[in-house]
């Protein structure tokens, strides 16, 4: 691919990822391995990332937790099983491939998956500009008007006056989810999301806490439940949610199908109506859900401990949270009875949301181009399959988005189980757009000349 270089002579990379996670961590694989099959039409790709490192949800990081997914939807393998980024690879350069093989599973732990991570993202290390947070996208016209590039301005995380800019053909939206709090109720030191309970929970460690509160029904909920009642052994923990109990995941195969690269091809194709049928049909794979296994393990701790006489681990059921209060060395969490009206407060050393995430809206980051974005009847944006945000014509630079896309490709947009094949067909996008680009650049300066 030729390269376009700006006046200062930095070259003006072909794409630029905002947001490090494993999304775009999967696209920086993706790209490299095109790279390596294919020296000839290699582009560069940069990634800017505001965490001081690689993290993927550290706070929840929890001794024994597993994966939901199995370990060959990692960051390749649905996509090309032959690279060297596979989980497999890591293993085998961990020395860990015939003692992982032994377990006879395909969950590994959360923390194994995330030292995967980190040792795929290692290896990107001199791509990837740690410490900065984009700030604004500033389109660059050509002497028609068309924006045939965009500046990416970002700044020093740590809070010096450090302001770079890079120029790119082409982007990539990664910036993850925001964690979600109920309405009114806002994080402290003792009002938490799950996205810190690690971080937050080690400062108690010292302490001796009495009671903790966790708000939600999904898997987050009930794996906070759970550590808190084995970290604290004095403590009681209230589990409050408005269901009667957990629901069980549906992880049957059939029911997993949903999370297949060809159901990316369905659910676009789709038309509305039935995008939002398969949306709600399928919830019960990913949203508000439990894993089997620990559903049991939690109703076996409560049982038992009813039968000692001794109830630290209670069950508040059919129960919706009505306010929190923030306290000089606590909170005070009121709840009230779906069934019978009636509130009752508990006074809690710590109270954790496991309230979920909401996707971030990218026209927040785009500056001008957010004028430029094209939507539906709705207000969504118009994604493309290849999933690129669809813009006015005389828009040349491409937007992609890590995530945020549920509404045109389906329940997999925030998940891992698609992020091997999705880094692929932003990768062959990219190249797609900017070879033609390149050939219809050729055919005017040839009619010039001619």
């Amino acid at each position: 691919m030729s390269r376009r270089r700006e006046d200062s002579g930095q070259a003006v990379q072909d794409l630029v990822g905002i947001g490090f996670g494993p999304s775009n961590l999967a696209l920086a694989i993706a790209v490299a391995d095109h790279n390596r099959r294919d020296s000839q039409r290699a582009f560069r790709a940069r990634f800017i990332e505001q965490q001081e490192r690689f993290g993927w949800h550290r706070g929840m990081l929890l001794e024994g937790a597993t994966m939901q997914v199995s370990f060959l939807k990692d960051l390749v393998t649905m996509r090309d099983p032959s690279s060297r980024f596979s989980f497999l690879s890591y293993l085998q350069d961990r020395g860990r491939l015939a003692d992982f093989i032994n377990q006879k599973t395909f969950f590994p732990t959360r923390l194994e998956f995330h030292d995967y991570f980190e040792w795929c993202a290692a290896q990107f290390a001199d791509g990837v500009d740690y410490g900065r947070r984009v700030t604004q996208l500033q389109p660059v016209r050509n002497v028609d008007g068309r924006v045939e590039a965009v500046d990416i301005v970002s700044e020093a995380t740590a809070g010096s006056a450090d302001r770079r800019t890079v120029r790119s053909l082409n982007v990539a939206v990664g910036t993850g989810l925001i964690p979600r709090l109920p309405d009114g109720v806002t994080a402290g030191d003792h009002v938490w999301h799950t996205r810190d309970l690690l971080f937050k929970a080690r400062e108690l460690k010292a302490l001796r806490y009495q009671r903790f509160t966790v708000v939600g029904a999904g898997q987050s909920a009930a794996e906070a439940v759970d550590y808190l009642h084995r970290t604290f052994p004095d403590a009681e923990v209230n589990a409050v949610f408005s269901r009667y109990g957990y629901s069980p995941a549906d992880d049957s195969p059939f029911a997993n199908r949903i999370f297949d690269p060809a159901a990316v091809d369905d659910f676009f194709n789709a038309p509305a109506q039935v995008k939002q049928d398969l949306h709600d049909y399928h919830r019960n794979t990913n949203y508000s859900v439990v894993d089997g296994d620990l559903i049991e393990q939690l109703y076996r701790t409560h049982y038992q401990e009813r039968v000692a006489g001794r109830e630290r681990l209670r069950i508040l059921n059919t129960t919706e949270l009505a306010g929190v209060q923030h306290l000089a060395d606590g909170a005070r969490v009121t709840i009230r009875s779906l069934t019978t009206g009636v509130e009752q407060d508990l006074d809690c050393d710590a109270v954790v949301m496991a309230t979920g995430y909401r996707p971030v809206d990218p026209r927040g980051l785009l500056g001008e181009l957010a004028a430029e974005c094209l939507t539906d009847e709705d207000g969504y944006l118009r994604i493309d399959r290849d999933h690129r945000v669809l813009m006015a014509d005389h828009i040349d630079v491409g937007v992609y988005l890590q995530g945020g896309t549920e509404h045109t490709h389906g329940i997999t947009s925030s998940l891992l189980s698609t992020l091997a094949v999705r880094s692929g067909e932003i990768c062959d996008s990219v190249l797609l757009r900017s070879t033609a680009q390149a050939m219809r650049a050729d055919q005017a300066r040839d009619t010039v000349i001619g």
